[in-house]
């Protein structure tokens, strides 16, 4: 849980950047969601009163699925997620920037030029590079760099906390040797089975019990709606997609596609003019015309002596990683086809592709068929939402706006506003369920956009207020839970007997198991209650063991350790010992910030 919070807080525009970028992720950039999504500024959450707006969750949804971090089909679990993420660095951002933390335009410069994946093959920034890779990933520059300036802020607070903690060499030796610690032990399970009787379970118990935790048997305000949902997706299953629709498009899609290339290059300059060049590479496609090969051509004429050996070949290339005259050349290629002559800024080129790096069509069959019926449902789809929204604001019921657009009308069971399950757990549509127009008034909700494929629209069938529920109502889970705590403070009480019989060096008869140098690393199949209850015992004098006793979950653990043993010394597992506390102590400081802010914070979710 720490480290999931300490990463999510770090650097998310440049963690896609720099670790997913490298792959092309799409033809356009993700900020070009806005169009698809519409200039809806519908909030999801508010953060100290600053706005988190559907859009920014959707724009940062589809980062993490282009840059490879989540299957699509799992885009509307990741959701939640991402809402959490984002309420996270908007508070470590204003703390940052309360704090007055401060990162100069030079900085930025700084550290953007010295980034690999925006440098060439010499190590040299690349500004074509630069941009190219931001588009993929959905940036421009400006928005990268703001993105980048509140990384670095939120990791100034981060490794503010991280570096103002340390441990002492003495702690640290002392460490090592209790990490390499091994016990040995004895354990004997007692469970219900080992009480003469069940525990007897009186009324005055289970109201005791009951008024003791009646906040965990309030039912909070609560409605059943109805609703309707249009999906695109749905839409696009229904529609056939013909055999020579899916050919057209497996074919389109080779244009581009990433390509094995090879080439033979001819340079000028100081050894020859660029007309002697160009010669020398009209004489190259004489000869393939007559039907030389071309890697042999390569081998014997090629001026690019990296590739030359190897028949030209520069491997499976993808835009964006060469000059534009090149990839407009290579991407203009069928498999097997030769280009004209291509000049590029270090010399004259006959590229040959070589390979097309695509799936074949079974494999790529249901994602063109996916892709191809989303095409053809796109029309039909924006006019059946716009009917959604006319309908649903005239119409006095939701059943006749289903009926109209041929839609299932569903019903949930009780929800209440923090959601329920599926489409009812999406960001926005509680707000609405419990708004005044729909709950207090009774009209149907607005259209929600769950995503660019779906639209909602509900409204409030029942609607029940908040409420403690009756101990009459909750009685059978009232008895279970008072059963088994006192099951286990019966167990707790005869363990504590035994032991004290034990330390007596009264003689018992208990059927002991044996574990054997067991580690604080775990490793074993033991539960780890016992283990831990095992390493928490004081250290055996002599040959008597030393007992005590372990509660896991509704058994209660005997033990009776009777060795502890050094450990062999292990520097590497030392090390990560080591490095492992000091990463706990800083998790540990950026955690008790993040819950302190939490607590401090006004955090709504809408």
């Amino acid at each position: 849980m720490l480290q999931s919070i300490r990463d999510r807080s770090k650097s998310w525009g440049a963690k896609i950047i720099i670790g997913a970028v490298v792959v092309t992720m799409a033809l356009f950039g993700v900020e070009s969601l806005v169009g698809l999504l519409g200039n809806s500024g519908d909030e999801v959450a508010q953060v100290n009163d600053e706005p988190i707006t559907r859009q920014q969750l959707e724009i940062e949804v589809q980062r993490a699925i282009r840059s490879g971090q989540v299957p699509p089909d799992q885009e509307r679990a990741l959701r939640a997620e991402m809402l959490d993420m984002l309420i996270t660095e908007r508070l470590l951002t204003q703390y940052a920037e309360e704090g007055g933390l401060y990162v100069s335009e030079q900085q930025l410069d700084q550290l953007i030029v010295t980034l690999p994946e925006f440098q060439d093959a010499q190590g040299r920034f690349d500004r074509e590079l630069f941009r190219n890779r931001l588009a993929s990933a959905g940036f421009t520059p400006l928005s990268f760099r703001q993105q980048l300036a509140v990384d670095l802020k939120r990791q100034q607070v981060q490794q503010g906390l991280a570096v103002s903690d340390f441990t002492l060499e003495e702690e640290s030796e002392r460490l090592a040797e209790l990490q390499r610690q091994t016990r040995s032990f004895q354990y004997h399970a007692l469970t219900a089975d080992d009480l003469a009787s069940a525990p007897e379970l009186q009324e005055q118990d289970l109201q005791a019990y009951y008024d003791a935790h009646q906040g965990d048997y309030r039912r909070p305000e609560q409605v059943k709606v109805n609703y309707v949902v249009l999906d695109r997706q749905q839409m696009a299953a229904e529609v056939k997609v013909s055999e020579e629709a899916l050919r057209e498009a497996w074919q389109a899609g080779a244009a581009e596609a990433d390509r094995r290339v090879s080439h033979i290059m001819v340079t000028f300059g100081d050894e020859r003019s660029r007309e002697e060049a160009r010669a020398r590479l009209e004489q190259v496609q004489a000869r393939l015309a007559e039907g030389e090969a071309f890697d042999a051509l390569a081998a014997e004429l090629s001026d690019d002596t990296s590739t030359s050996d190897a028949g030209g070949d520069l491997g499976v290339i993808s835009r964006g990683f060469f000059g534009e005259a090149f990839e407009d050349a290579a991407f203009a290629l069928g498999e097997g086809e030769v280009s004209g002559i291509v000049e590029t800024d270090n010399g004259l080129h006959l590229i040959k592709v070589t390979e097309l790096d695509r799936p074949a069509l079974e494999e790529r069959r249901e994602a063109l068929r996916a892709e191809l019926a989303l095409e053809q449902v796109d029309d039909a789809f924006n006019e059946r939402a716009q009917r959604l929204i006319d309908d649903s604001f005239a119409a006095d019921d939701l059943a006749s706006v289903a009926d109209d657009l041929g839609l299932s009308l569903e019903q949930s069971d009780w929800v209440g506003r923090e959601g329920g399950d599926g489409v009812l757990s999406e960001p926005g549509v509680m707000q609405q369920a419990f708004s005044g127009d729909v709950l207090e008034e009774g009209y149907n909700s607005e259209v929600i956009e769950l995503d660019e494929d779906r639209r909602l629209v509900l409204r409030v069938a029942e609607h029940r207020d908040a409420t403690t529920l009756p101990l009459s109502e909750v009685r059978d889970e009232v008895e279970a839970a008072v059963r088994e705590a006192k099951t286990r403070e019966a167990l707790v009480e005869l363990a504590t007997r035994r032991v004290e019989s034990l330390r007596a060096s009264e003689t018992l008869e208990i059927d002991w198991q044996q574990a054997e140098s067991v580690s604080r690393q775990g490793g074993s199949a033991l539960p780890e209650a016992l283990v831990q209850a095992a390493f928490r015992l004081p250290h055996p004098e002599g040959e008597q063991p030393v007992y005590g006793h372990a509660v896991d979950g509704e058994r209660v653990m005997l033990i009776a350790l009777e060795r502890v043993q050094d450990g062999e010394p292990n520097a590497q597992m030392e090390a990560f010992v080591a490095n492992m506390a000091e990463r706990l102590r800083a998790q540990a400081a950026i955690q008790g910030l993040l819950d302190d802010l939490r607590d401090k914070a006004s955090i709504d979710r809408l």
